[in-house]
C-alpha cells in the first residue's frame, strides 16, 4: 500500500461524483466530495487536500471562480487542481490556465488515462513538497548555531555547514568536501576521551549514542580552552551508510560545572579541619567546664581561637578563589614541582590516611623543571579528590596509597596514584572520565559511585592539554589513576640530560 492522499472531488452532479468514486475508490486515496463551489472552498480549508478534481460547469460559482479563489488562499495556493470539463474548446482551456489550473481531463473519462494522470500529479506534488522541505531544511542547517557534517564510512566529508567550517578550519569559505575529517580536526583539537575515537572516525562505535566524545582545544596563555561535544548518528541511504555528525559548543557548560565542582571541593576540605577544631573544643568546654582546671580552660580557649582564625582564613581563601577568573590555567600563578611533597603530606594528614609512599624525582631535576600549566589550587583539588576517593572506596577506608611523580622528556609531568582498594568493571573504567555524561540528569552532586569529581578532573586536565587514564592494578586489587600535566614552555627547555631525556621517579620518600 502506497502513501494515502486526500483528493477533493467537486461536482454539482451526483452522477459525476459517483462516477469518480467508482474509478478511484480502490486506489487507496481518501476521497472527499463537494456539491458546489462554496462547499468546495470550505472543505479545502478543512482538509488541505493533495489534489482537487474540479468540475467547470457548476451553478452560482463555476469551477473557474473556485480555482481563482483557491489560488488566492496562501495555504491552498500550491494544491494541484485538475479541471474536469465536457468542453473541448481552446478558449476554456486558456481561461482555466489563466486562473491557475494545472491540468484538464475531459468527460467521458478514460479510466486508465485518468488514474495514470492522477498518479503522476500526486507523485510530482510529493516531489515538489520534498524539495521545498529540503530547501528549508538546508537553509536551517546552513544557518544553524550548531555545526553539522555528513561523512562517508571512511571519515571523508560529504557536507559541512558554515558553522562546521568555522569550527574546523577557522573560516567559513574554506572548502572541505572530500577531505578526511580526522587530519583537519587534529590540527586544532584533541580528541577526548581517546577510547571513544577511531582513525576511520568513530568506527565501530558510531551507533553507540551513550558514549560522549569531545574535541578540546587546550587553553593557552592568550586564549581560553574551547570544547565541542560530538554527537553521532548513522543514516542508511540507498544501501550505503552515511555518518551524521553534530558539533556543539559546550565550553560555557563545562566551565560552569567545573566551577561548581571546584568551589564545592574547596569549601568541603578547607572548612572541615577548622570546623572540627572549633566544634571539638567547644564540646569539651560545654561538657566539662565545671571540672576543668584553669590551665585546661586556657588551652581550650587557645584551640577555639586557633580554630576560629583558621576558619576565617579559609573563608577568605574561598572568597579569593570565587573572584578568580580561572583555576586550571592562571597567567600569573602556576604549580611548582617542589611544592607537591608538602601538599601530599598535608592532604594525607587532613584525610587521616596511612602514610603515602611517594616516589619523587631527584632534587636537581625538580629545580630544573619549569612550572606546571596548573594553578596550585587545581593541583591540590586533583590530588585531594584522588586520595579521598581511594579512602572512600576502600573496603576498610584505610588504603595503601602510592604516588609516583615523573618528569617526562616531552615537557610534561606524569603523576600516578595507585591504591589497594576495589577494582572497577570495564564499563566503569570507560565512563568515569566522561564529563557530565548522563549519569545524573540534573547535576545535583548526589550521584553515587565515583562522583562528579573525576569527570571534572578529566575536563580540567584536557583543558590545559593534559591527559588522564585509569586502570585496575595488577595482579593485586586496586585502582591506578595516571595523569599528565604539560609544563610551561621555556626557551632553553632545561632539565634534559645528554641523552635527551629526563629522569624517572626517584627513591621512595617516607
Amino acid at each position: 500500500m502506497g502513501e494515502e492522499h486526500t483528493i477533493l472531488i467537486v461536482d454539482d452532479e451526483p452522477l459525476g461524483r459517483e462516477t469518480l468514486r467508482a474509478l478511484l475508490q480502490h486506489e487507496g486515496h481518501r476521497l472527499i466530495f463537494a456539491g458546489n463551489g462554496y462547499e468546495a472552498l470550505e472543505l479545502a480549508q478543512t482538509w488541505r487536500p493533495d489534489l482537487i478534481l474540479l468540475d467547470v460547469m457548476m451553478p452560482e460559482m463555476d469551477g473557474f471562480e473556485v480555482c481563482r479563489r483557491i489560488r488566492r488562499t496562501p495555504e491552498l495556493a500550491e494544491v494541484p487542481i485538475v479541471m474536469i470539463t465536457a468542453l473541448g474548446d481552446r478558449a476554456s482551456r486558456i481561461r482555466g490556465l489563466s486562473v491557475g489550473a494545472d491540468d484538464f481531463v475531459t468527460k467521458p473519462f478514460d479510466r486508465t488515462e485518468l488514474r495514470a494522470r492522477i498518479r503522476t500529479i500526486l507523485r510530482l506534488n510529493r516531489y515538489r513538497r520534498l524539495l521545498a522541505i529540503r530547501s528549508r531544511f538546508e537553509w536551517v542547517v546552513e544557518n544553524a548555531e550548531s555545526a553539522y557534517l555528513m561523512l562517508d564510512r571512511q571519515g571523508n566529508i560529504l557536507y559541512a555547514n558554515e558553522q562546521a567550517r568555522r569550527y574546523i578550519t577557522g573560516a567559513p569559505d574554506i572548502p572541505m568536501k572530500g577531505k578526511p575529517l580526522f587530519p583537519l580536526v587534529r590540527e586544532h583539537y584533541r580528541c577526548e576521551p581517546l577510547m571513544g575515537w577511531d582513525e576511520c572516525f568513530l568506527l565501530p562505535t558510531a551507533t553507540d549514542t551513550s558514549r560522549a566524545r569531545y574535541l578540546v582545544r587546550a587553553a593557552t596563555q592568550t586564549a581560553p580552552e574551547f570544547w565541542l561535544q560530538v554527537d553521532v548518528a548513522t543514516m542508511e541511504e540507498v544501501g550505503d551508510e552515511t555518518i551524521l555528525v553534530r558539533l556543539r559548543d559546550i565550553t560555557e557548560t563545562i566551565r560552569l560545572r567545573k566551577e561548581v565542582w571546584r568551589f564545592d571541593a574547596l569549601v568541603r576540605h578547607k572548612l572541615r579541619t577548622p570546623l572540627g577544631i572549633l566544634i571539638g573544643s567547644l564540646e569539651v568546654f560545654r561538657r566539662d567546664q565545671e571540672i576543668l582546671a584553669c590551665e585546661d580552660v586556657e588551652m581550650l580557649v587557645d584551640m577555639i581561637y586557633s580554630g576560629a582564625k583558621r576558619l576565617r582564613d579559609a573563608i577568605e581563601a574561598i572568597f579569593a578563589f570565587e573572584n578568580a577568573s580561572q583555576m586550571g590555567l592562571n597567567a600569573t600563578l602556576h604549580c611548582h614541582l617542589h611544592t607537591m611533597p608538602e601538599l601530599i603530606r598535608r592532604i594525607e594528614k587532613e584525610l587521616e590516611l596511612r602514610p603515602v609512599t611517594l616516589h619523587f624525582p631527584p632534587q636537581e631535576i625538580v629545580e630544573q623543571t619549569p612550572p606546571l600549566l596548573l594553578s596550585p589550587e587545581a593541583m591540590e583539588l586533583i590530588l585531594w579528590e584522588l586520595m579521598e576517593n581511594a579512602k572512600k572506596f576502600h573496603p576498610r577506608h584505610q588504603p595503601a596509597i602510592t604516588i609516583e611523580v615523573t618528569v617526562l622528556p616531552k615537557q610534561s609531568v606524569r603523576v600516578k596514584v595507585s591504591d589497594d582498594g576495589l577494582t572497577l568493571a570495564p564499563d566503569q573504567l570507560r565512563r568515569i572520565w566522561l564529563p557530565y555524561y548522563q549519569a545524573e540528569r540534573y547535576f545535583t552532586g548526589q550521584v553515587p559511585g565515583m562522583g562528579l569529581g573525576l569527570p571534572t578532573i578529566a575536563s580540567l586536565l584536557w583543558g590545559v592539554g593534559g591527559s588522564v587514564d585509569a586502570y585496575n592494578r595488577s595482579p593485586a586489587p586496586g585502582l591506578v589513576v595516571e595523569f599528565e600535566v604539560p609544563l610551561m614552555a621555556t626557551p632553553s627547555q632545561p632539565g634534559k640530560d645528554e641523552g635527551g631525556s629526563l629522569t624517572d621517579g626517584g627513591e621512595p620518600v617516607r
